[in-house]
């Protein structure tokens, strides 16, 4: 009697040997699959050691992510494949392994997707935050785009009719619209948002009266860093129908400022000052002088009116130029016993005696 001659003994229709047979080659599989996966993650990060090309970190990151399912679904298929199995079985097998590789198939895509717009971002936010926006939308919709087409492959490999859920989707979607209309309105915002792009992170802007630098544009709403740190959160239908003041796209800014001297100040003092405003002006860098007049008389001022433009946008350099004006101003006044009217008020007293006389 032959010790070996358990390995012809019948198992699910299959001998022993067919069985011993499948195990080794779903063991040699899955381990060859693995084998392949890491060498080919280190081949390639050699290569990248060598090199600054982005596309190269990109496979590396795709091949990472690889899933170990994958390789027990395509190793349970190879291994059917030496054995006698009933043809439902063997369908399952193969309908479960063509479902491992479209999920990974999709893995593999939103995680290409991802390390790209994160690349982007990282590249481009501080200047070109527009395009950055346009990016993560694009990446957003070629990932949904990605798993609805391996969605409906996938149903399709299940034996379902994708038209004719494609059709009854399209009449319950109306349904889901309907019910979703103030998600699916800010949805759409965001879409506006980003192509017609308002504003982009990074852009300090002012909506209604609060305001705020643009920190993240989302599907749903859009969040501002205020300037004494809180965060403000609006959704995006909201934010578009406001008045918004978008400050980053200024190219210059125009200040006006007053400023009033006393009553009894000399002609020639009021005369001289729109000429010493104006030079003071034009002599500071990054200005450009608009007019400076004696505008009127106040209650208790002779009031004067300046208009000139900072030719940067940036707050701070404006405060500094307003700054040396105001200085200079100072200094000037001060040198020519020039004073800065205040209000007062002026009371008439008429002696008790001469009041009666009158």
């Amino acid at each position: 009697m032959n010790g070996f001659e358990f390995l012809d003994w019948e198992l699910l229709g299959n001998p022993v040997r067919a069985w011993l047979y499948a195990l080794t080659i779903a063991l040699a599989v899955f381990v060859a699959l693995r084998l392949v996966q890491r060498l080919l993650i280190r081949q390639i990060t050699r290569i990248s050691a060598f090199t600054s090309n982005h596309w190269v970190d990109l496979l590396v990151t795709v091949l990472s992510v690889t899933r170990s399912w994958l390789r027990a679904a395509l190793a349970l298929w190879a291994a059917a494949l030496v054995l006698d199995l009933p043809v439902r079985i063997f369908d399952l097998i193969v309908t479960v392994a063509i479902l491992a590789i479209l999920a990974q198939i999709g893995i593999w895509g939103t995680t290409a997707i991802r390390s790209y717009v994160k690349f982007y971002d990282h590249r481009n936010l501080a200047d070109d935050a527009a395009s950055v926006m346009t990016v993560r939308a694009l990446g957003f919709l070629g990932s949904v785009a990605l798993w609805t087409t391996i969605l409906l492959v996938g149903l399709d490999s299940l034996g379902f009719n994708v038209t004719t859920l494609i059709a009854g989707l399209g009449i319950g979607g109306i349904a889901v619209a309907l019910a979703l209309q103030n998600i699916l309105g800010d949805v759409f915002a965001s879409l506006s948002i980003v192509f017609d792009k308002p504003f982009v992170v990074g852009d300090f802007i002012i909506v209604d009266d609060l305001l705020g630098t643009v920190d993240h544009v989302g599907l749903k709403t859009t969040r501002l860093r205020s300037l004494s740190g809180e965060q403000l959160v609006f959704a995006n239908s909201d934010l578009l129908m406001s008045r918004i003041r978008n400050f980053k796209r200024m190219f210059e800014r125009r200040v006006a400022f007053s400023f009033g001297v006393e009553y009894g100040t000399p002609f020639d003092q009021l005369e001289w000052i729109p000429s010493a405003v104006r030079q003071i002006i034009e002599e500071l860098p990054d200005t450009r002088i608009d007019r400076a007049h004696f505008k009127g008389y106040g209650d208790s001022s002779l009031d004067f009116e300046v208009v000139y433009y900072v030719l940067q946008p940036d707050f701070n350099l404006y405060m500094d130029r307003q700054q040396s004006i105001n200085l200079s101003l100072y200094r000037l006044f001060e040198e020519r016993d020039i004073a800065f009217a205040f209000p007062t008020r002026t009371l008439h007293v008429v002696p008790a005696g001469l009041a009666q006389v009158e």
